[in-house]
């Protein structure tokens, strides 16, 4: 198969989805390997990295018109629609369930659309969403600790706190993989954390882990009411795969929040849990709006790209490996994991939370042809 590797064209993104590790491995599995020229240069990855295992280099157009299985790091942006051909089999992150748009050019297309964040174990796990959990999760307490300094609208408030004055408060909502790396870089800087989640299990599990150097509460109307309005730094972090973000803050609540406080909705991607959230970039990455400080980058990881690429790409590449091989459809038919995270296939709806968000019944991925 001829796997493609194009540059990301979203405005900050800097990761690629393949490093010269996994070009060969695919060539080593009999598998022709097609990079766009420059894509791995915002990761530090040369093109002559990717030609010395064997990728051949080509212009964009190139690789989008000769690859059957196309890798890539973010979903297509409009100027790449146009690309997209039919039976291509595309393998990135999507969140289709808050981008309509998106959702109906990738049918119009023909494509066979496989999203990384929806691929799931049987246990529940998102694979090739953990580690860029894991990275956001960090990055959005270091975002905003920087963003909480008074000379970038924040309240000029130190998480950490000093010798005879308070620590700052951090509120995380939701207790997954990326609540827990936010609460564990919290944690280390001395903050004064809570985290909210539904799970009883789970929070069990994270007060065992964090021995009582972060508040566990459960999370419901009343209990994030009262958490939100004492927090110096509210982390949005609530997660339901594949489907849109359930809004736990709204507008009022957001207008009682403390002058300078700062949200970071590290769920923006899939439609945010704070109302108030949009999604912004890495070049202009904060607003404020009703006295509040906004962090809203839907691709945050993209901050630190070489970390994120080479953990992304760990993950994904025995899936890519499989979808090479095999082909999509055999693919998916002998591994669940990967069959739940096709999100459209030739023209039709597959995965269920995707559909409702889009208002559509889903089509059972075996009746597709």
């Amino acid at each position: 198969m001829i796997v493609g590797v194009p540059r990301e064209v979203k405005p900050g993104e800097q990761r690629v989805a393949l490093t010269p590790a996994g070009a060969r491995a695919l060539a080593e599995a009999g598998h022709r390997v097609v990079v766009e020229r420059g894509a791995g240069g915002g990761s530090g990855i040369r093109d002559d990295d990717y030609a010395a295992v064997g990728a051949e280099l080509a212009a964009a157009e190139d690789v989008w018109q000769r690859a059957e299985l196309v890798l890539k790091v973010k979903e297509p942006l409009e100027a790449e629609h146009g690309h997209l051909h039919e039976g291509q089999v595309l393998f990135t992150y999507l969140h289709l369930a808050p981008a309509p748009e998106l959702a109906r050019a990738l049918r119009k297309s023909g494509v066979i659309a496989i999203a990384y964040e929806t691929v799931q174990r049987e246990d529940g796990s998102l694979p090739l969403l953990t580690p860029m959990s894991e990275v956001a999760g960090r990055l959005s307490v270091q975002e905003g600790a920087f963003y909480l300094g008074r000379a970038h609208g924040g309240r000029g408030i130190l998480l950490s706190g000093v010798p005879g004055v308070p620590r700052g408060n951090v509120v995380i909502l939701g207790a997954g993989t990326a609540g827990v790396s936010a609460a564990r870089a919290a944690v280390g800087l001395g903050a004064d954390v809570s985290i909210l989640d539904v799970n009883l299990d789970r929070l069990r599990w994270v007060d065992d882990l964090f021995r009582g150097q972060a508040v566990t509460v459960v999370s419901n109307s009343f209990n994030v009411a009262h958490v939100v309005r004492r927090a110096d730094l509210l982390i949005g972090a609530v997660l339901v795969a594949g489907a849109r973000a359930p809004r736990l803050v709204t507008r009022d609540l957001v207008r009682r929040m403390k002058e300078g406080a700062v949200i970071v909705d590290i769920a923006v991607d899939q439609g945010g849990c704070v109302e108030t959230i949009r999604p912004t970039t890495l070049l202009d990455p904060v607003y404020t709006l009703d006295g509040v400080v906004h962090y809203g980058v839907a691709n945050m990881p993209a901050l630190v790209p070489r970390t994120s690429t080479f953990a992304l790409a760990n993950a994904t590449l025995p899936y890519a490996l499989e979808l090479a091989s095999k082909g999509a459809r055999a693919a998916t038919h002998e591994n669940p994991a990967l069959a739940r995270g096709v999100n459209v296939w030739r023209g039709l709806t597959v995965h269920p939370a995707v559909a409702e968000a889009l208002g559509e019944a889903a089509t059972p991925l075996a009746a597709c042809r």
